[in-house]
C-alpha cells in the first residue's frame, strides 16, 4: 500500500472511531459533529468528481445540495401534515421513508445537473464559473420567494425520517447511515477514477483536442461527470436536511458552494479522501475557533493561503509527499 493509501485508511478509521468513542462516553454532540463531517464530505466527494477529475470549477453546486434538501423537506412536510403532494388522477403523497426520499433527491438533482451542465459546459473557464454561480443564485432566490415551503424562513420537519430497521433519532445509528453512504460514494469515486471513463475524463481535462481526435466527445464526458457529481451532492443535501430537520434557502447559497471547494482544496484536489480531510478540518476549526471568536474564518483563510502556496496537493498531498497528475 502506498503512503497515501495508509493516510486514507487512517482518515477512514478516524472518522469511524471518533463517534464510536463519543457514543461510549455519552457525548452525543460529538457524534453529531462527526455526522456533519460525513455529510459534507459526501457533498465534497460529489464535487470532487467534477472539479478534481474533470477540472470543472463549479460555484453552483449548492443548487444540487439545496435541491436534495428541499426534496426531503417537501416530501416530509406533506407526510407530517397528511396533505397530498399533488392532487392528480394518481394521488401523490409525501413520505417519511429515507430510501424513497434519497431516490427522489438523486433523481431531481441529476435532472437539474443535466440541464445546468448541458448549458454551462458550452462555455469554459471563468464563463463556466459565472454561469454555474448564476444558476445557483436563481435557485436561491426562487426558494426565498416560495411561500408554500417557508420562503425566506425555511421549513421545519418535526420528526426525523425513517429507515427500515434503524432508529434514526439515535445519533450513532444516524451516523452509521451517513458513514455507509459516504463509503459507497468513495468506492464509486475510486472506481470512476480507475475506469476507462475516468481516464478519458482526465484526458479531456488536459487536452480536449486529442480526445476528439480518437473519437470521444469531451462535452459528453464532462456532462456525465457533472451529472454524477450533482446526484451525489443532492443526496448529501437530503441527509443534511434530515440531520437538522430543517431546510432553508441558505442551502442554495454561493457561500456553501465556496465552502465545498475549500474542503477539496484543503484536503487535496483530485485526491480520493481530499474532501474527507478537508471537511473534517473545516468542522474542527469551526467548532474550536468558532467558540473563541466570531471571526474564525480569518484563520481559515490564512490556512487556505498556506495550503495554496506551499502544499498544492492539499493536506493529503503534503503528507503523502507526492502529487497526482492534475495537482
Amino acid at each position: 500500500m502506498t503512503r497515501e493509501g495508509w493516510i486514507n485508511a487512517a482518515l477512514y478509521a478516524g472518522l469511524l472511531a471518533v463517534p464510536l468513542w463519543a457514543w461510549a462516553t455519552d457525548e452525543p454532540f460529538t457524534i453529531t459533529l462527526a455526522t456533519r463531517v460525513a455529510i459534507l464530505a459526501l457533498a465534497g466527494v460529489g464535487l470532487n468528481i467534477a472539479l478534481g477529475f474533470g477540472g470543472l470549477i463549479s460555484l453552483g453546486h449548492a443548487a444540487f445540495f439545496g435541491i436534495g434538501g428541499y426534496a426531503m423537506g417537501i416530501l416530509a412536510s406533506h407526510a407530517q401534515s397528511y396533505t397530498p403532494l399533488m392532487e392528480t388522477p394518481f394521488l401523490i403523497e409525501g413520505t417519511k421513508s429515507m430510501p424513497v426520499i434519497w431516490l427522489v433527491a438523486i433523481a431531481a438533482s441529476s435532472l437539474a445537473a443535466l440541464v445546468i451542465g448541458a448549458l454551462s459546459l458550452r462555455t469554459s473557464g471563468v464563463y463556466f464559473i459565472m454561469i454555474t454561480l448564476a444558476f445557483g443564485q436563481m435557485f436561491y432566490f426562487f426558494a426565498i420567494s416560495w411561500p408554500a415551503y417557508g420562503g425566506e424562513d425555511g421549513l421545519s420537519i418535526y420528526v426525523r425520517n425513517g429507515f427500515p430497521g434503524v432508529n434514526t433519532l439515535d445519533p450513532i445509528q444516524f451516523f452509521a447511515l451517513t458513514f455507509v453512504l459516504l463509503s459507497l460514494a468513495l468506492w464509486l469515486s475510486a472506481r470512476l477514477a480507475a475506469s476507462e471513463f475516468g481516464l478519458a475524463l482526465g484526458a479531456a481535462r488536459q487536452s480536449p483536442q486529442r480526445v476528439e481526435t480518437v473519437g470521444l466527445s469531451p462535452f459528453r464526458l464532462r456532462l456525465t461527470a457533472f451529472v454524477i457529481s450533482g446526484a451525489i451532492t443532492g443526496l448529501a443535501g437530503a441527509l443534511f436536511a434530515d440531520l437538522n430537520r430543517f431546510v432553508s434557502p441558505t442551502m442554495f447559497s454561493w457561500q456553501l458552494s465556496g465552502e465545498l471547494i475549500v474542503f477539496i482544496i484543503l484536503g487535496g484536489v483530485g485526491r480520493l479522501f481530499g474532501p474527507v480531510a478537508g471537511a473534517a478540518l473545516f468542522i474542527t476549526l469551526e467548532h474550536v475557533l468558532g467558540g473563541l471568536s466570531d471571526y474564525w474564518h480569518v484563520y481559515l483563510g490564512l490556512l487556505l493561503l498556506v495550503v495554496v502556496l506551499f502544499a498544492r496537493g492539499g493536506i493529503i498531498g503534503l503528507l503523502a509527499g507526492r502529487r497526482v497528475a492534475h495537482d
